[in-house]
């Protein structure tokens, strides 16, 4: 419970590094295009991963 606790405390913190970062449009708009195109088919012992573009 004590190490939940830890742990808890260390992720609330807010991180001030974070606060000026901000992605441009143009990398949002690319990891959603690339996110919607990607198809993951799952088999017996692989898997493959698909763009459709």
């Amino acid at each position: 419970m004590l190490i939940l606790y830890i742990m808890a405390k260390i992720y609330a913190k807010k991180n001030h590094a974070l606060k000026g970062m901000k992605p441009k449009k143009e990398i949002v708009s690319f990891l959603l295009n690339y996110s919607k195109a990607l198809t993951v088919i799952k088999g017996a012992e692989n898997s493959f991963e698909i763009i459709s573009n």
